[in-house]
Order: structure tokens, then sequence, then C-alpha cells
């Protein structure tokens, strides 16, 4: 301790100063060191949660005992207990999805029920077991069905009903397909329910058409990857930019025409009429006596004849008329625009350097060709293609690629963890290692050095104690007669080691006195 405190007193106040300043980065460095590998390894646990969903897990996770954290809508708890913590959360029906099922059933007795409050509780189970079955989906996060049925009893039989679903994703749009699966699956869940009385909705897009009411964007899409495969085997993925543009039929239209010919006609009936008329006429006197007489004159009388035939023909006749009726459907194509630009190809300039050159005319009519059969091209719709060569821009020296590295795969804690066992590696080395490593080296020094007290006595004077201590013996340059040794000039530590054999009685006397006087200033 006595030496500790004389140590520290010879030093002056800048080396005072940054003794401490070591001794305190030493201290801390060790000091966050055992705080970083006494803490936990985080692992998350669930993320993307709702506050409601958060927080009932949070609960049950506070209940289990064990360290967790919360970082924006992730939760992160000990790796160690993370599988079990989640096993224990699955049986208490943690995190919640969806609404209740059919157990809301399980509570209800006959006792005190109402077939509206029966009723009421049947449609709620359904909505919640429909909504855990949308759940399944991977890229549905939560999921809400309202089904909208009508409640009168009796000989009602025509009220099908209506329903509606309201879909959150996790970044991923619900497709078409989707939506058309959804729609048969609460239809076929709900009896006599039409597929068409559903809705699908997305929280971010809106009301999503099923594929019976697409207005070409899928067929769009379709065209477009048909012409980018057709393109790359040629010149390379990335090197072909294809936009297309479709314009479809959106609207039902329906077309009735008629058409009258004047100079045709058609006879449609004939009607023929035939009148005879015939008639007789005898004319007598006055009735008397005379004319009862048979053979009276007065028998004899006025006598005519009439006879008339008259024929009438009617012929009914019609107009030539032509109706047709046309019915187009939506979805039918009215024009097609495709743009395609290809990306130029390397050539070497006069000067020897490579630059990007637009592609030859012939070879653009060939790739316009394959466009155009790959589309369905029709001139006669209006159909309108462009291929066109140009280079595409380079990155520039300031752009960087942007694919992650295996610093960016490592947690914080882990980069804290291997950033203090690299300090504490580094304060080994020089706090310890290289004290020891200097104390040995003298120590090799110093058993070199102790061979050479073996050697015959040499004649000299021993300094007392209190002078001052010499200098080291270092032959004159003069010359000393025959006892002076023949060592080569240039290596003063051979001639002193040579020195010391020779004069062993007084080396030793000297370094005696050197530790003598040492002992005394201390």
């Amino acid at each position: 301790m006595q030496k500790l405190q004389d140590y520290w007193s010879e030093r002056s106040s800048q080396q005072k100063a940054v003794l401490v300043a070591a001794f305190l980065a030493t201290f801390m460095a060790i000091a966050g060191f055992a705080w970083v590998a006494n803490r936990p390894a985080m692992s998350l646990l669930y993320g993307g949660l709702d506050a409601a969903q958060a927080g009932e897990v949070v609960a049950g996770i506070e209940r289990s005992g064990v360290a967790y954290e919360v970082r924006g809508d992730s939760i992160w708890v000990d790796a160690a207990s993370r599988d079990k913590l989640r096993m224990d959360l699955a049986a208490q029906g943690l995190p919640a999805v969806g609404g209740a099922g059919y157990e809301l059933l399980d509570g209800m007795s006959g006792f005190g029920t109402t077939s509206q409050m029966f009723d009421a509780a049947y449609w709620r189970a359904k909505e919640g077991e429909l909504a855990r079955t949308i759940l399944a989906l991977p890229n549905v996060k939560t999921a809400r069905v309202h089904l909208a049925i009508e409640s009168g009893r009796g000989y009602r039989r025509d009220g099908q009903g209506s329903a509606s679903v309201t879909i959150g994703t996790n970044g991923q749009a619900v497709s078409r397909d989707q939506a058309a699966a959804l729609k048969y699956l609460i239809s076929s869940g709900v009896p006599g329910m039409a597929p068409e009385s559903v809705t699908v909705i997305d929280t971010r897009n809106g009301i999503v058409a099923a594929g019976e009411d697409e207005a070409g964007a899928d067929r769009a899409a379709e065209m477009k990857r048909n012409v980018e495969r057709i393109l790359e085997p040629h010149v390379g993925i990335g090197n072909a930019i294809v936009e297309l543009n479709l314009d479809v039929v959106t609207e039902t239209e329906m077309l009735t025409e008629q058409r009258f010919d004047p100079d045709s006609r058609a006879l449609i009936s004939q009607v023929t009429e035939e009148t005879t008329d015939q008639s007789n006429s005898t004319g007598t006197g006055a009735v008397t006596a005379a004319s009862n007489l048979p053979d009276g004159d007065q028998a004899g009388g006025d006598k005519s004849e009439a006879n008339r035939q008259e024929t009438r023909q009617q012929a009914n006749y019609e107009v030539t008329r032509t109706t047709r009726e046309v019915s187009r459907q939506p979805g039918s194509t009215r024009r097609l625009t495709v743009a395609v630009l290809v990306n130029g190809v390397p050539e070497e300039n006069a000067q020897g350097e490579v630059q990007m050159v637009p592609r030859q005319q012939a070879e653009l009519d060939v790739l316009r060709e394959l466009v155009a059969s790959a589309v369905g091209y029709d001139e006669a719709r209006g159909d309108l293609i462009t291929v066109k060569s140009l280079p595409f821009a380079g990155l520039g020296e300031g752009g960087t690629s942007a694919a992650p590295g295996w610093l960016d795969r490592l947690e914080v804690n882990g980069l804290a963890r291997i950033g203090m066992i690299g300090l504490f590696a580094l304060a080994v080395v020089f706090l310890v290692l290289r004290p020891v490593l200097k104390g040995r080296a003298a120590r090799l020094m110093l058993d070199d050095s102790r061979p050479a007290l073996d050697a015959p006595a040499l004649t000299g004077t021993v300094l007392p104690a209190t002078e001052a201590v010499p200098e080291p013996l270092v032959p004159p340059a003069a010359p000393r007669g025959p006892e002076q040794l023949a060592l080569p000039p240039a290596d003063p530590v051979a001639r002193l080691r040579g020195m010391m054999k020779e004069r062993h009685d007084e080396s030793v006397k000297i370094l005696t006195g050197w530790i003598d006087n040492k002992e005394n200033a201390l």
C-alpha cells in the first residue's frame, strides 16, 4: 500500500488525470459488459396486433411472470421462454382471433330465453365463425362479418338476406379471386343467400369486385405478363418495359333493330266471295166467281223471272320487315394500346469505349409482330402498338445497392454485446498481457546477465552509498596496455559482459552499492 501511495505521489497532475480517466473508462466498460451479458436475449412473440389484442396478451404475460418489452406494435419476450409462453397463451385463447363463435350458445338455457334472443345469439355466433374462417387467409389481419337476415316469420319464403365482410390486410391487397371465394364462403354458410348479395370491402382499397364484375384490370395484367415473358428471353430480364392500356366495355347494352322493305311484299291472306240471286214473279187479275172456274177466262195472269250473280275477291299483303336484337355484355374489348421500351445493346465506338446504342429497326419489327400476336392486335378496332429502343440510364456514382447485409439481421442487443466483448478483449490485451510480456522480457535480460558474475575479479574502487549513481562502466578509448580487452567496439553490451566476467568482485561491489543507494533514497 505504501508503494502505491509513493507511486501516486510521484505522478504529476496530468498523469493523475489520465490514470483516473482510464480507471473510470475501464470500470464503465466492465460494468456495461456485465449488464449486457446478464441481460436476457429478447425474441419476437407477436407483432402487428391491435390495441385490444396487445393489451390482453400483455396481461397474460404479466400473469406468467416472464420479462417482456413492447416495441411499437410488437411484443418481445425472453427467447428461452418464448415457445412455452406461446403455448400457455394459446391455451387461454390469446391472442383472440375474430369474435366469439358457437360457444355463445353454450351458456343459453331453455328457461328465460325467448326465440328472439336465441336468433340474435345464433346469427352472432354465425358471424364469429365466418370471421374465424376468413382469418385463416395468409394476408388477412382482421375480419368482421355482418349478416342482414330478415326476422319475419310465417308464410314469407322469398327473403334471402344480404351480408358484408370487412377485411384488414397486412399490406397485401385482396385479389378478385379471394373476393369471389369469400362471397361463395359466406353465401354457402347462410341458407338461402346468393353470392351476389355479399359485399367484400377492403379497409384500404374499398369495395373489391369479384371476377364477374372486373373491368379488364386482370386481363390487362395477364396480357402484360405474356408480353414480358416473350421479350425477356431475347432482350434479357429487366431490359424491357411494357405498359398496356385496355379499354373494355363496362355496361350492358341491348340493341333492337327493325327494317321494312317497300319493294318486296308478301301475301298474307286472300278472301273470295261469290253471290247468286234468282227470282220469279207471276201476276193475276181480280178475284171473281169466273176466276174460280176451271175453264174460265180469268185463269191466266202476268209472269216474270230475274237472275243475278256477283263475285268479290280481297287480298292482304305486308311489306317485308327485319327485326334483330343484339345484347352486349361487359368485358368486351373496345380498344387496345401497347407501349414497349427495349434497352439498347452495347457497342464499341471508334475510341474503344463501350456504349449502349439503340437496336436495329428490323429487330424492332420482329418484336412488334410478337407483341401483336400475344395481345390479339386488331387494326380495325383501332389498336395501337409502339415498340422503341432507347438506352436505359445506368446507376449513378452515388447509387448503392440496397441488398441487406448480415449486420441488418442482428438486433441491437447482439451488436452491443459484440462491441462490449471487443472492448473487453482490448482492455485485457493492453492492461494485462502487455505488462506481463514486458516483465517477462526484463527477467530474460536479467537472467542473461547473471552468468557474467562467475568471471575473475577486477581491480577498482567501490562508490560510496551516498554518492550519485556512476556512469556505466565503459573503457576509455585510449590504449591501456596488454590488459585491454579485444572486443568489438560496436557492441557495448558484449564489452560490458566481458568486463564483468574479468572483474567479478568489483562488479559485485558496484551493484551492491547501487542497491543500497536506491533503498536509502526510498
